[in-house]
């Protein structure tokens, strides 16, 4: 029995630590693999190492990861712990209200702080960057410190430091002496803690950051907007700096006392010296405004090596960021965050015309704007282009696997996504207004409705959809899914669609009769641009033939540009239809901007169909 026992501990351990390292150890395996696929391996191959060490936007990520939270664990390291020797010392009243209150950062919601943050530095007019970011993390890593170090001081006895002083100690030697070398198995716990919670920090950071300073979770984040392994390289080489770390601090122990604390004095004197002198570089640079064009856009949504190619051409700096959502976007250009250039879709196009947040184009500017397509211009949401120049355009539409899909029920209809033959193997959108625009098609009513029996009976189709049908709703995650042919069907944008075909022939896309969603991004210049005359530059570089095309093979969406279009309708592309989407079907639309109370009803809605169809 004692024999089974140990057998049966022995193989929980083993699920146990599976559980936790297989993760890491496919993140690892499929950093050297030598496709784009983050479920297929295909081959060894060192490609995405390659590409992240030539990734300056990674390196520079990295950077500002590390020197950040480095500076920000030392300063509130030291925060932290005087803040906790002080409280010992104060009267309980004071003192249970001070750690009362050293609970709130902790325990309000990330999502809350950002918001808070963000708007006190535009509230103070702090331009951000990389300062507010550190002033960020110091907020939230002091907290942290504090409750780490307080016990610990708890424990001493209060006539230490006086019979120290007593002895012949000033105050400061006390302190230094005595009480801390004391404490150190709680600063150290309080370091570890801050230290981790800035590194892995995103949420925070995404909402206080600007001009074009990123850490390592937001270049992440970016990443997964479309299949791009080379995070799989990064954080295969995080995992191996975390391993160094550990043997280190394991071995160091084992060395000689004062030679260890002796080398550790100097690094520690050089690490401060370094970390000093990087935060003057990042405020001079930050400083330097001259012949700098900032540029909004979503993520994954240009190749990079473009605008490399626009400073060394015009002489100048550009700053990039890029968004995760058209409504983040407003969120922080509200809060009033500057950008020169945003790249937005139509209907938000539509709101900041009406809000009066952009700037007229000048097309005399931009010659090239006679490379753009016809049938891309002079929208709805901007009849004669007033405001805004086409970039990308595509539609929304089914992916199915000709393998798995039935032809004869490819009927033209979105009803096919009810089609219990598939239960079970269908991928939506998890997007609140396409999903309701797949349902108020289906149901022959305008995509654009404001009535709310429409609406209704959209969402009752969708929940009856969610009750039989059991769709998975996903994001960008479709795209790596779906290339390895995991489900039958998928609700995706062309671009994608035009993606995942030509990594897996054996699915195809089509627009429902029923009608869809035409969308079209483009680029404007917002009133708060500095330099016009720069912005126009961009905006014609980009339309420039060549790099068109360079850009719409990075991308992988329907470029505005003609020659660049059926230059991929003839190569990377051919025989995709999803890179030409349809255009002039009468029951296609764009989206227009909604009221704040119809998109209020949707939101609603759209929780209950999500919440486990609507029970």
């Amino acid at each position: 029995m004692k024999r089974l026992s140990k057998i049966s501990s022995g193989l929980y351990i083993f699920l146990c630590f599976a559980f936790f390292y297989l993760p890491i150890l496919v993140t690892v395996i499929f950093s050297f693999n030598s496709s784009k696929s983050l479920t297929h391996f295909t081959g060894l191959s060192m490609r995405w190492y390659s590409e992240l060490i030539n990734s300056s936007e990674i390196m520079s990520a990295v950077y500002v990861s590390v020197t950040i939270a480095i500076i920000a664990t030392i300063i509130s390291a030291i925060l932290g712990t005087l803040t906790a020797i002080g409280l010992s010392k104060c009267r309980k009243v004071l003192r249970d209200w001070t750690l009362n209150i050293n609970n709130i950062p902790m325990m309000t919601p990330d999502i809350v702080m950002a918001v808070g943050l963000m708007i006190l530095f535009s509230a103070l007019s702090i331009e951000k960057g990389y300062m507010t970011m550190l002033l960020a993390h110091i907020c939230f890593c002091t907290p942290y410190v504090i409750i780490s170090v307080y016990p610990k001081v708890r424990e001493l006895d209060v006539n230490i430091a006086n019979a120290a002083m007593d002895l012949g100690a000033t105050p400061r030697q006390a302190l230094w002496k005595v009480i801390i070398p004391m404490i150190k198995p709680g600063i150290y716990a309080g370091v570890l803690l801050a230290f981790t919670m800035s590194i892995d920090d995103f949420v925070i950071s995404y909402f206080v950051t600007g001009n074009g300073v990123k850490n390592i979770s937001i270049v992440v984040y970016n990443m997964t907007k479309r299949t791009n392994p080379t995070m799989n390289a990064l954080s295969t080489l995080l995992i191996l700096a975390i391993i160094v770390i550990v043997v280190v601090v394991n071995v160091a122990p084992n060395l000689k006392k004062g030679a260890a604390v002796r080398h550790l004095g100097k690094i520690a004197g050089g690490l401060g010296i370094v970390l000093l002198t990087s935060l003057l570089i990042f405020s001079c640079h930050s400083a330097n405004k001259q012949n700098t064009i900032k540029i909004y856009n979503a993520g994954e949504y240009i190749d990079e090596s473009l605008l490399d190619e626009f400073e060394k051409e015009y002489n100048c700096k550009v700053i990039y960021e890029t968004f995760d959502s058209n409504e983040s976007m407003y969120t922080k250009i509200s809060s009033g965050e500057k950008y020169d250039i945003i790249i937005p879709s139509d209907y938000m196009i539509e709101r900041l015309i009406k809000e009066e947040r952009l700037a007229k184009i000048d097309l005399s500017k931009i010659p090239n704007a006679n490379n753009l397509m016809d049938k891309v211009m002079d929208k709805d949401f901007d009849k004669g282009n007033k405001y805004s120049v086409p970039y990308f355009w595509g539609s929304v539409g089914i992916l199915y696997d000709k393998t798995k899909v039935d032809e004869a029920d490819l009927s033209g209809e979105w009803e096919i996504l009810r089609n219990t033959k598939y239960k079970g193997d269908i991928y939506m959108y998890d997007s609140e207004r396409d999903s309701f625009m797949i349902a108020l098609k289906a149901l022959g009513y305008s995509l654009n409705t404001e009535s709310t029996a429409e609406i209704d009976e959209a969402y009752n189709w969708l929940v009856e959809q969610s009750k039989t049908m059991a769709p998975i709703y996903v994001g960008d995650e479709v795209i790596d899914n779906m290339i390895s042919g995991n489900k039958a069907m998928a609700v995706v944008y062309s671009g994608d669609a035009a993606y995942i075909i030509s990594e897996n022939p054996n699915l195809a896309y089509f627009e429902p009769l029923d009608g869809t969603n035409l969308w079209y991004d483009a680029m404007v210049i917002t009133k708060d641009c500095e330099n016009t005359d720069l912005a126009h530059n961009f905006i014609n570089f980009v339309l420039d033939k060549e790099n068109a095309l360079k850009n719409t093979q990075a991308v992988g969406y329907s470029s505005a540009v003609e020659t660049a279009y059926n230059e991929m309708i003839k190569t990377d592309y051919e025989g995709i239809s999803a890179y030409t989407p349809r255009t002039g079907y009468p029951k296609d639309e764009v989206f227009h901007y909604q009221s704040q109370k119809i998109k209020e009803y949707y939101a609603s809605l759209w929780t209950k169909v999500k919440a486990d169809g609507g029970k």
